[in-house]
Parts: C-alpha cells; structure tokens; sequence
C-alpha cells in the first residue's frame, strides 16, 4: 500500500529569479503533525549525448559556479520554456550550445534531478545525424567544445571525472544500448 500523501496547508514565495523558485509551505503528514517544507522549482531541462558518428561524441566545457570548476566536461543540457516540448527543446539547445541541431534524437530517460527537495524533471536524449544549425548562446554560457571518443567520455564517467547527473545518465544508457 502506498504511503498517504502529505496535505499543504500554505505556501509562500521566499525568492525567485528567472531560473528558479523558492517557496516554503507549511505542510501535514498523515499522523497529523506539520512541518515547514522548503521546496525550489526549477521546471523541466533537457540534455542530448550528440553522435558525430559511431564513435565520437561532441562534448562542451564552461565554468560551473555552485562548484567554482571549469575543467568537467559535459553534454549540451538546458533549462525548456513552459510548455515546451522536450525535443524541441533538445533541438533548440543543441543549436545554442555546440552550433548543430539532431535529425535523430532518441530518448533514453526521464529523471527528478532531486526527489526532496527540487521538483526539476530531465528528460535525456541520444542525438544523431547531425547537420549545422546555429543559434545565439544563453548570455550566460561561454563554451569550450570538443568532439571526443566516446571511449574517453565513458571512461571520465568511470572515475568521476565527469559528475553531471544528466550526462553520467545519458552515457551510461547509451554504453548499455552500444552493448558495453
């Protein structure tokens, strides 16, 4: 039997930006006490693990400022705009950061990056036959890119070089469809 779902009984906004919300709701578990619940909502993203061909995949770098790093390598990931569907979102963040755009993307996974505290869905995708198709970066980003063997990215996975949820996920998956 399934555990008995919590009831809100109010919520508020502490802060937000154009990324994300906070809010803390006042919250009643099934043995009748309450509890403050801090929740962020982030909404849904996207990644793709972009195929040049069979062997190599096209990877970028940036500087990551929650951790202060700008070595780790990862795969082009996105935040989608409400309502947007998640390959047109995949397309369109191919576009923006590496320069091209899939004309296969194939799903791999739909994950909560946090099941606690953020409510941020992904959705993972293989991206294939890759044409050019440029648009602008995020005013944010500043990208290093970088087409590598598929081998290495698997291997950086392997040792924790590469930490990214979204594409650890993704490369392991596509490690398991290739039969590695």
């Amino acid at each position: 039997m399934p555990p008995t779902p919590w009831s809100t009984l109010t919520s508020r906004s502490i802060y937000e930006n154009k990324w994300m919300q906070v809010r803390e709701d006042d919250a009643q578990m099934p043995d009748g006490r309450t509890t403050i619940y801090g929740v962020v909502t982030l909404g849904e993203c996207v990644g793709v693990l972009p195929f040049v061909d069979p062997e190599h995949v096209i990877m970028v770098r940036q500087y990551r400022y929650v951790f202060g790093e700008n070595h780790r390598w990862e795969m082009p990931t996105g935040g989608m705009y409400a309502g947007e569907d998640p390959l047109v979102a995949a397309r369109r963040e191919l576009q923006e950061e590496i320069g091209h755009t899939a004309g296969r993307l194939e799903w791999v996974s739909s994950f909560y990056s946090s099941k606690s505290v953020c409510d941020e869905k992904a959705h993972l995708y293989l991206g294939y036959d890759l044409t050019p198709a440029v648009l602008p970066p995020d005013d944010t980003e500043f990208q290093e890119i970088a087409t590598m063997p598929f081998q290495r990215v698997l291997e950086m996975v392997y040792t924790s070089e590469i930490r990214d949820a979204m594409t650890v996920i993704a490369v392991l998956h596509a490690a398991r469809l290739r039969g590695r």
